[in-house]
């Protein structure tokens, strides 16, 4: 499923209180609740509800969660399974505040998808950074017993509303944590990557997410049932992109039908870019991603990084750990799949990071500062510290692609175009994932590469087993010296940890998985070709004609072990992941099938044309 789709599963479940009853006693037995409409500066309320500590021996400070996915349980006897970001915070005592946004259940209003933020509002002129400031006001105002701070947390979208929260300006705001934040919703995060559609989970989240002001009676949503569990072949045979909700009997949702009519990074993407608004950010900043989240990872890090470059006075600081979309918030962190990390790391973070950071700066409790990065190294599966990321000692390094598969460290010399070449055929599409399910597979981000090593439309190159540890530590960036035969193409490129052939199973290996010879996936992301030149501008392909795709992969922190090898595989699909390049250059969401046509890539590694992987590698 999706990692949105997920997300809302989870925090549903523990709004209604699904988890046992006697989970339940403990936030009965110290916290009362109030609901209430709080106002906003141009008349609409928002409905919120409050948990109040029952200690009112001392003042507390409050906690903000904007969310538009349910504030519920509604009804003042309803109490949610857990107040706050983890369980860490069970026994802290914050006064903890769940909000609707506007036009979200029972929030009055209109809602608006990302809505843009405002820098030159007027005084009645709202946007959720202006909704924020009025929450946090009446709150201050209206609540017994507080101490005069505020903290905002959210995971995903809501992650999104507290990186909105943090531009508002209200001086008693004094920390929020961003996690998995939505920044940049074309370039990288959930709508498009660089151009490529986000397919299945655009499609699995907007079979639920609807405008809807009032919650159902289930708020559970329903999984799809397409009538197959065969998702590859449901996309591959269910038409144009923008006919899908018709084929599951679903009028289309009206945001679902702007993220395809927005093909390009147009006025209405750019609008929705929150990284020219991270400016003399006043409150500590604490955001939060995972280094194998599909959904969210570029705007964790592209925050973090914005917030460095335009807001260098702000306290802010970066984690990054071994996880899906929020799954530091629904496990125990130990694991993806077959792929463990020795330790439970989710817990670790809520007491020692998040925990830390909110009483710091709520509590005014002492102790040492945050270190500005807090990165899990994967393949040696462990936590290190930074003052910078990526850390200012990892050099510039290039790999080359070269001839028979192979990656070396120096540029070639051949003077002829030599080149690997492939058929890419959309009838016939690389699935990204072995998993047939409908629904979105998170784990892939992990998942072992040998079914799509074995196709003949996936290029491989690897090293030769590594004589010592090789660390990479911060962005990737493949730069493509390609043609096409057709007009428009996609460009994959996967990252890959190679196992040894005599890698042992660990003990808790998943049954029918052998580490010997796996390939791990570490970094994968792809670049719609027309936009090689400009996210603004398509650009069609010259057929036949040589040119170059270069764009930059989220950051890792991954060693690859000695005797270990480093593999890059280079493919023009990835689905259904990613929605199905006709590789004509035309409109792809109503694009008809006459359009689709195979077409031959090919790849050059000679002297003039020389394809490379430039990182940067960490001593």
């Amino acid at each position: 499923m999706s990692g949105r789709w997920f997300l809302v599963v989870l925090l549903l479940c523990a709004a209604l209180g699904a988890e046992a009853p006697e989970l339940l006693e403990p936030v009965q037995t110290r916290y009362t609740k109030q609901e209430v409409l709080v106002p906003m500066r141009d008349g609409v309320k928002l409905f919120t509800s409050i948990y109040l500590p029952k200690d009112a021996g001392h003042p507390h400070p409050i906690l903000l969660n904007r969310t538009p996915y349910s504030v519920g349980p509604y009804g003042p006897d309803a109490f949610r399974s857990g107040v706050g970001p983890s369980a860490a915070f069970a026994k802290e005592d914050y006064i903890v505040v769940y909000q609707d946004v506007r036009g979200r259940f029972r929030s009055e209003g209109q809602f608006v998808d990302a809505r843009p933020f405002n820098p030159a509002k007027g005084p009645r002129d709202t946007d959720e950074g202006t909704d924020t400031y009025d929450t946090i006001e009446w709150l201050l105002k209206n609540l017994p017993n507080h101490n005069g701070r505020v903290g905002q947390w959210g995971i995903s979208y809501p992650g999104h509303y507290a990186a909105q929260g943090m531009l508002c300006g209200h001086p008693a705001l004094k920390a929020v944590s961003p996690q998995a934040p939505m920044i940049d919703l074309w370039e990288g995060d959930d709508s498009y990557h660089r151009g490529a559609f986000q397919l299945t989970a655009n499609f699995g989240f907007f079979l639920f997410f609807h405008s809807q002001r009032e919650p159902s009676a289930d708020l559970h949503p329903a999984f799809l049932q397409p009538g197959t569990a065969d998702g590859y072949r449901w996309y591959l045979e269910a038409g144009p992109v923008a006919g899908l909700p018709a084929k599951v009997q679903q009028q289309p949702e009206p945001i679902w039908e702007d993220y395809l009519r927005h093909t390009t990074y147009d006025a209405y993407w750019q609008a929705r870019n929150l990284r020219p608004h991270l400016r003399g950010v006043r409150p500590a900043v604490l955001t939060v991603g995972g280094w194998f989240d599909g959904e969210d990872l570029f705007g964790a890090l592209a925050c973090a990084a914005t917030l460095d470059q335009q807001s260098p006075g702000t306290d802010s600081h970066l984690v990054m750990g071994p996880w899906t979309h929020g799954q530091w918030a629904s496990g125990d962190g130990s694991r993806i799949g077959p792929v463990a990390f020795g330790s439970k790391t989710a817990a670790w973070f809520e007491e020692e990071v998040e925990l830390r950071f909110f009483n710091q700066h709520l509590k005014g409790e002492a102790g040492q500062a945050l270190p500005k990065a807090t990165m899990f190294e994967t393949g040696r599966n462990q936590w290190r510290t930074f003052d910078a990321w990526p850390p200012r000692a990892a050099k510039p390094k290039t790999f080359y692609l070269e001839a028979r598969g192979r990656i070396g460290s120096t540029a070639p010399s051949d003077q002829a175009p030599v080149f690997d070449a492939f058929t890419s055929d959309p009838a016939r599409p690389v699935p990204y994932t072995q998993d047939i399910s409908f629904h979105y597979s998170a784990p892939y981000m992990v998942e072992d590469q040998r079914f799509a090593a074995r196709r003949p439309d996936v290029l491989v190159f690897e090293t030769a087993p590594l004589e010592a540890d090789l660390t990479l530590a911060g962005p990737l960036r493949p730069v493509l010296q390609v043609s096409t035969t057709g007009t428009d193409s996609d460009w994959i490129v996967k990252v890959i940890d190679v196992f040894p052939d005599d890698a042992p199973d660990p003990e808790d290996a998943p049954r029918g998985w052998h580490a010997a010879g796996s390939q791990m996936l570490v970094r994968g992301d792809v670049m719609r070709g027309k936009f090689r030149h400009s996210y603004s501008k398509p650009e069609p392909f010259v057929p036949g004609k040589p040119t170059e795709v270069a764009f930059t992969l989220p950051d890792v922190f991954h060693t690859f072990r000695k005797g270990h090898r480093l593999m890059v595989q280079v493919q023009s699909s990835w689905f259904p992941l990613v929605d199905l390049n006709p590789q004509t250059f035309c409109e792809i969401p109503t694009a008809q099938p006459t359009v689709f046509q195979k077409a031959e890539q090919r790849l050059y590694h000679s002297k003039a044309l020389p394809s490379r992987l430039e990182v940067l590698v960490l001593d």
